[in-house]
């Protein structure tokens, strides 16, 4: 009887060792399937630590970015568009790891937790994914930088998808360079400068310094200030570009003022400048389908007041990163409604079967106050028509609105910025060039930003 009574705990301690395992075995599939399935060391996909069997990757309109054919993976026809496409799509090796293929390596391997990569084995392939990307505008915006490092980036400020994603330095990655490491013009060419990269914003931060202004100072609408070239802080001097002399608010935003940012810096003091800033999205984490964006950040406090002034100016320490000001220009055409960034526009089933990617809305990724927004369109519109361009502004019929940067790097040239985006209707597109260490923004990224909205026509 004794003897039994040992055997019936030992098949007791045996069924929850048992039961306690498949917990641990279960617990850790759910987690960790999808990285498993997707692993390099999966033959069913790779083949010499590259993508070889998957899903397709396609642009908005169906064109092949990058299939797998006879164990191989084919990328886009041309050289031009695989390097126009590349941070887009991603390597075969997977080193841009802000691409499609490893960014979505468990959608493209056909994985589910329920039956693993059971349709991949059947149909030899995963899910194909369908960008929202349009790659001849992509094309476009490649041969716009001209060899330029930096990025350009394009969204549907209503619906949230990104039509256009460039980032260069870049190459063909059928063709890949051998001597790459070590060179200036490949630095940082695994980086998607669009969602990882982060710059000083020069100007275009103004735009955050005027909400903030247009929330705190009742009388700013009317309000004038004096350039003599410098706004002298207590600390230091604000340097600006030229002698502006006495500018109302608006005008002051449309020349790019720094004597007058500056002393609208100082009168709003750190508190209200930071807090703006983290309205906006500065500080905090992104993500665009799960592919995070490189956090925007303001200047780490206390700040004394000429690192203030050139906080406001978009200079000092502050950051920004591409995408995130493209979103902000879109929530200022949007009524205050930031619409989170897309990258898939759908999936297609190894079966066959078409579904849509996500939520049926557009989330929303950051507010502003309608007021704001409403009050900050008429001045970003000013700063086209009145000083860039009358003609810009018309150009097509978009009804261009925005703001360059000419951000000052230490011991370098500046980065040239533009962020904007059109307010005819029919034309829902926020738009943001960054060319790094390539000159001015109105010299240099706001022709960029022309070519590539009148190809969107």
């Amino acid at each position: 009887m004794h003897s039994i009574s040992k055997r019936v705990w030992a098949l007791l301690a045996l069924i929850l060792a048992f039961a306690a395992g498949s917990v641990v075995m279960l617990t850790g599939f759910a987690m960790n399937g999808e990285r498993w399935a997707s692993n390099r060391a999966n033959s069913h996909i790779f083949s010499g630590g590259s993508v070889a069997i998957a899903g397709g990757i396609y642009d908005r309109s169906g064109m092949p970015l990058a299939v797998s054919k006879d164990g191989k993976r084919v990328m886009a026809e041309s050289a031009i568009m695989r390097k126009a496409t590349l941070h887009a799509v991603g390597d075969p090796e997977g080193f841009i790891s802000a691409g499609a293929q490893s960014a979505f390596r468990d959608i493209l391997a056909g994985y589910d937790p329920f039956n693993g990569i059971y349709e991949l084995t059947k149909y030899g392939k995963g899910s194909d994914v369908v960008l929202t990307i349009d790659a001849n505008l992509c094309k476009t915006a490649y041969e716009a930088l001209d060899g330029r490092k930096g990025t350009v980036g394009v969204y549907n400020y209503k619906t949230g998808e990104i039509l256009c994603m460039v980032s260069s330095p870049t190459y063909d990655p059928l063709h890949k360079p051998k001597d790459m490491d070590g060179q200036d013009k490949y630095e940082a060419v695994y980086l998607n400068r669009f969602l990882q990269g982060v710059f000083t914003p020069g100007s275009t931060f103004k735009t955050v310094t005027s909400a903030c202004a247009l929330q705190n100072i009742p009388d700013i609408q009317t309000r004038t200030f004096f350039c003599d070239r410098r706004y002298a802080t207590g600390d230091g001097y604000v340097i600006c570009r030229a002698k502006h002399g006495t500018l109302p608010f608006g005008e002051a935003l449309s020349e790019s003022c720094n004597a007058a940012f500056a002393a609208i810096a100082d009168e709003l003091g750190e508190t209200n400048l930071r807090s703006m800033a983290a309205q906006l999205g500065f500080g905090k984490p992104f993500s665009v389908d799960g592919i995070p964006l490189a956090i925007s950040t303001f200047p780490a406090g206390p700040l004394n007041n000429l690192e203030l002034g050139w906080t406001g100016v978009g200079q000092h320490t502050t950051l920004a990163n591409p995408c995130h000001m493209m979103v902000i220009m879109g929530a200022i055409a949007n009524g205050g409604n930031g619409v989170n960034p897309r990258l898939i526009k759908e999936l297609i089933s190894p079966a066959g079967h078409t579904s849509r990617y996500g939520s049926p809305r557009p989330k929303t990724m950051l507010t502003l106050d309608p007021f704001l927004a409403a009050s900050l369109q008429p001045m970003l519109c000013a700063n086209v028509t009145d000083i860039y361009d009358p003609g810009l502004r018309k150009s097509g019929d978009l009804e261009l609105c925005g703001k360059t940067g000419t951000a000052e790097v230490d011991g370098k040239t500046a980065h040239a910025w533009f962020a904007g985006f059109c307010q005819n209707p029919n034309y829902p597109y926020a738009i943001v060039v960054v060319g790094e260490n390539a000159g001015g923004g109105f010299d240099v990224a706001l022709p960029i930003a022309i070519r590539v909205l009148n190809a969107m026509k």
